[in-house]
């Protein structure tokens, strides 16, 4: 090959190159989609799902959420809490423009939200999701939890006094709905060593 023709080749290429740019640029609600899928604890987002309702870049990013992969997974405040309140995903998912934060939630959270290990206020305290998954999650996360693992163990009266008055755990185990709190320890309290094992 000339390098007369080499250069031909290579200003063609860098033309339509450039062309194609300008024309992705200029495209409103471009559908290139480089996000792909985003998972956090136990759910996950879909940008394809988005963009195959006609949303386009522009609708999430800036605000309510940045061009940065994972960003709102540094944001103290990103939690369901602030979604029902209309924050983060709860901009559109607030019962009009989408289904509500608080209602589908394996629409973005996997099925089971996997063993949660309270550590507070005694260390190796196990809740399985998958024992638990017959109920939906209403069951226990209208009311009883919120959808933040681990939030519970924050509450001053997480204990089992108050699993006795019927309070987290103790509104089904009750000794009717399920075995009483006060009984099978062991099935919940797995302790120091059982807490080093499952890590």
């Amino acid at each position: 090959m000339n390098l007369t023709r080499f250069i031909i080749i290579v200003a063609v290429c860098a033309a339509v190159l450039a062309t194609a740019t300008l024309n992705i640029a200029s495209t409103p609600n471009s559908r290139i989609v480089t996000g792909g899928e985003i998972q956090y604890k136990s759910s996950y987002f879909s940008h394809e799902s988005h963009v195959g309702m006609g949303f386009g870049c522009q609708d999430c990013h800036i605000e309510p959420f940045a061009f940065e992969t994972g960003e709102m997974l540094t944001r103290p405040d990103y939690s369901m809490q602030a979604m029902y309140e209309g924050k983060f995903c709860g901009v559109c998912h607030d019962g009009s423009m989408a289904f509500p934060s608080d209602r589908d939630c394996t629409s973005c959270h996997n099925v089971s939200g996997g063993e949660i290990i309270y550590t507070e206020p005694v260390m190796g305290v196990i809740f399985s999701h998958e024992s638990h998954d017959m109920f939906g999650c209403e069951s226990c996360h209208e009311g009883l939890f919120p959808m933040e693992a681990l939030e519970t163990q924050k509450a001053d009266n997480f204990n089992m006094e108050a699993l006795y008055n019927g309070l987290y755990c103790g509104a089904c185990h009750d000794g009717q709905m399920a075995f009483a709190a006060s009984t099978q320890c062991a099935t919940c309290h797995i302790g120091v060593k059982g807490y080093n094992r499952s890590k």
